[in-house]
């Protein structure tokens, strides 16, 4: 989130591990946060605590707002609400940050540079600058003693994630989960340099992909807490989607043509993305996304580049002169949030989608399972049938119809149900998915995110099947079975003769019968204590009562009346533990 006029230009010391742990406190008990939290009730109220206990909190929300797998969906819509109040740096701050950072003085490196940022957020603030050849920039400064407040405010958080360990009330999510995943995304955050290297890679792969443009990045002066981008001109998309449309009807029909082409060229490029690139913007939401319309010198200047090179679908070609393109482009930003898919990954998402399009439920489900870790047993048979019944009313759709972002969302939390839990690049990716729909739905209602899509899944399958692989596939299959074939009277045979020599034999798997007989096996060990038990305290009567002239025998006697005792309480306090543990889980 970005804060246009920030509260004040002063820079607040870092507090102590003691100060901010008070802080913290404080903050959390005003807002009931830890319960509210484990429990996902009262969204706001934490997102209240997080805008008042700083950056790492606020970068904290927005990260969990993206990741639907780990909070409720109410947790990631109150999160997206999150607002910046972090004081403006002033010039002599970020000057020596960049000293410090490069080596070399801002007078040095820039012809010009404003003092006076035009944004700020939690972890830095953006100036405008121009370089020495004249082009203009946006330098990105980080805020001092971002990463040590950072890491001071990980290690309290792991200390309360240890805490809510032997808490006595454990609800719908894993704290421990939750901060893990926290904890890489925002150090991946803070760490300019793979902004630096992800802002390279999207530039190489997306700029000049048509209407899309992406601002190069100048990795020779940029460092840790610096980065330096080419300036793209143009206003957040929301102002092009929430223009109205004209009462003139030819010029109403040119801006529903307009917003058409834009939201088909968001689509397009974000498939490519997916399936030829494997590494797509994972934050599309209209604050990272501008809109420029080219004056008419602007549009000369780049409708007649004699030539340059542009990546569609993973190919170089051409772009001259005759290719008609508009007068707007969209521009991609913030490349501090990306996602990475492996080919298995693709492959998996092909399957589903495949899947879907078959309706094929069992299908789907080994698709799911393709993309998942397993945290616990997991009954396949169970989980087919729950997506069986889940997806009954989608078999009825069309591949076109199908809320996909939505019908993934649904998915995971089936999946948490079986102890299945998707992979964090794939919920990255029903996130982005979710949020550049909600921009093409406004752009145009009537697209179909998945009709657009549907030729680069089938050029995806094209470009990856081999009829040599198939064809050698096919053929040592079918020399298997020739090899079987010749051996079917001999099985058949066999079989008879173990019926009519009764060595019959039946193997049957009962549903859950590991736990069956895991509690079968409970009941008879404690059967069998309770019997020694009985005997060891009825033989310890006997010889109390008849040795009252044998010292030595009595004694034996009390020793085995303690020992049981003994047992006793033991057995007590591991059924309690053992409650208490089901309890909690």
């Amino acid at each position: 989130m970005v804060a246009k006029n920030p509260p004040s230009t002063t820079t607040k010391a870092v507090p102590t591990k003691r100060e901010r742990l008070l802080e913290i406190v404080h903050v959390i008990r005003e807002h009931d946060m830890i319960r509210n939290f484990i429990r996902q009730t009262n969204p706001r109220e934490i997102r209240l605590g997080f805008e008042e206990l700083g950056p790492t909190f606020i970068k904290m929300g927005q990260i969990l707002s993206t990741r639907p797998d780990l909070v409720s969906p109410a947790y990631t819509k109150e999160f997206g609400h999150l607002q910046d109040h972090v004081p403006v740096d002033s010039y002599q701050t970020v000057a020596s940050t960049f000293r410090q950072q490069t080596g070399q003085e801002i007078d040095d490196v820039f012809a010009s540079f404003d003092e006076e940022p035009f944004a700020s957020a939690s972890i830095g603030q953006t100036h405008r600058a121009q370089l020495a050849d004249g082009t203009e920039v946006v330098v990105k400064v980080q805020h001092p003693k971002v990463q040590e407040l950072v890491h001071t405010d990980m290690e309290l958080f792991k200390r309360a994630v240890d805490i809510s360990k032997i808490g006595p009330e454990i609800g719908v999510i894993n704290p421990e989960d939750i901060f893990n995943e926290i904890k890489n995304a925002l150090f991946t955050e803070i760490n300019t340099e793979i902004e630096i290297q992800n802002g390279q890679e999207f530039y190489e792969l997306n700029h000049d992909d048509g209407i899309i443009l992406v601002p190069q990045t100048y990795a020779d002066f940029s460092a840790q807490k610096i980065l330096v981008t080419s300036y793209m001109p143009g206003d957040s998309i929301k102002y092009f989607m929430q223009e109205p449309l004209s009462h003139d009807v030819q010029r109403a029909r040119q801006q529903k043509a307009e917003r058409k082409n834009v939201a088909e060229a968001l689509v397009k490029n974000f498939v490519k993305q997916v399936f030829d690139d494997n590494f797509f913007h994972a934050d599309p939401h209209p604050g990272n996304i501008l809109f420029q319309r080219l004056d008419a010198q602007e549009l000369q200047d780049q409708n007649h580049v004699t030539s340059f090179q542009r990546k569609i679908r993973g190919k170089k070609t051409t772009l001259t002169a005759q290719d008609d393109l508009p007068d707007y482009r969209i521009t991609y930003l913030d490349f501090g949030m990306m996602g990475r898919l492996t080919p298995n990954l693709v492959d998996g998402i092909i399957q589903i989608i495949l899947a879907l399009n078959t309706k094929d439920t069992r299908a789907i489900g080994q698709a799911i399972l393709a993309i998942c870790n397993r945290t616990g047993h997991v009954d396949q048979e169970e989980f087919f049938v729950e997506l069986g019944l889940f997806l009954q009313p989608y078999m009825q759709m069309g591949l076109g119809q199908v809320d996909l972002p939505n019908l993934l969302f649904e998915i995971i939390s089936l999946c948490r149900h079986n102890n299945l839990q998707a992979k964090s690049e794939i919920t990255l990716l029903v996130k982005a998915f979710a949020s550049l729909e909600g921009i093409v739905a406004q752009l145009d209602p009537d697209l179909e995110m998945m009709d657009v899509a549907r030729p680069f899944a089938k050029e995806y399958l094209l470009d990856h099947f081999s009829w040599r692989g198939q064809l050698e596939d096919s053929a040592l299959d079918l020399a298997q079975s020739l090899r079987v074939i010749p051996k079917i009277p001999l099985k058949l045979d066999q079989l008879l003769n173990i019926f009519s020599t009764g060595q019959t034999r039946f193997n049957i798997a009962l549903k859950g019968q590991d736990t069956l007989f895991a509690g079968l096996n409970k009941i008879i060990d404690r059967l069998i204590t309770a019997i020694i038990l009985a005997a060891l305290i009825l033989g310890s009567s006997l010889l109390v009562q008849g040795s009252a002239e044998h010292p030595a025998i009595y004694r034996l006697g009390v020793a085995g009346y303690i020992v049981s005792f003994i047992v006793i309480i033991i057995l007590i306090l591991a059924t309690l533990h053992t409650r208490f543990k089901n309890r909690k889980k």
